[in-house]
């Protein structure tokens, strides 16, 4: 409703915003369920290298292509290796390295005549009915095509993609997705580093002990210079 109203506004069709000043009550998520790892790892025992449920996760989480473009990657898109594509939603051009594990899979799977991901008859599959696909609920795993996209970001930033380098995978501009990965990996190190702090061994706590006093025996030093002067 406030989108509508304020392009009413600009448009001259009101002349002022009712939404305006109005804070919105909707609770914050996360959006789609992003796949655990687990998830990935029951989904591909449940559906192994060969099978067309396999290829379309290989293709989701190795290239990280929206549900549409991964629906209708077809060879000529693959030149030396080399995904080229510009992408259904925004038309950004996305420029991605074929990985060995997506090839691999590719290569034994029986695939379209062109579309790499296709019915059972060899036909491109369209975008609907690769959403609507059951695959998941077989493998006993909940989430979409979306959230094995979210997987791949994830994995990605754990492994210590910047920013921009997740804009050049994911085809996003202008930095607020990909920093929602980086600042979730960056906040999982950090935590890590600073759990040692909270649970200390015998040597640690020893060096502490050392440390604190030496510390507390400077002070008291300063404080009787500052006294006699």
């Amino acid at each position: 409703m406030r989108g509508l109203f304020r392009w009413a506004v600009e448009s001259e069709i009101l002349d002022i915003d009712p939404t305006d000043g109005i804070r919105s009550r909707a609770p914050k998520t996360e959006g789609f369920h992003s796949w655990t790892e687990e998830e990935i790892a029951r989904f591909e025992a449940r559906w192994p290298v060969g099978t067309r449920e396999r290829l379309a996760l290989a293709i989701l989480l190795y290239t990280g292509l929206r549900r549409g473009d991964a629906a209708r990657l077809v060879r000529q898109h693959v030149r030396n290796g080399v995904i080229f594509m510009r992408t259904e939603k925004t038309g950004a051009e996305v420029i991605i390295p074929l990985l060995p594990q997506l090839a691999t899979v590719i290569a034994a799977t029986r695939t379209g005549d062109l579309a790499f991901i296709a019915t059972a008859a060899g036909a491109p599959m369209a975008k609907c009915g690769f959403g609507n696909w059951d695959a998941c609920k077989k493998a006993g795993v909940p989430g979409t095509a979306h959230g094995r996209r979210k997987a791949g970001a994830t994995r990605a930033a754990n492994n210590g993609a910047t920013e921009a380098e997740l804009e050049a995978i994911y085809g996003w501009s202008g930095g607020k997705m990909a920093s929602l990965y980086t600042r979730k990996a960056n906040r999982a190190r950090l935590a890590a580093r600073a759990m040692v702090k909270l649970s200390l061994d015998d040597s640690e706590t020893e060096s502490f002990r050392v440390a604190s006093w030496a510390a507390s025996r400077d002070s008291q030093i300063l404080t009787r210079r500052d006294e006699r002067t």
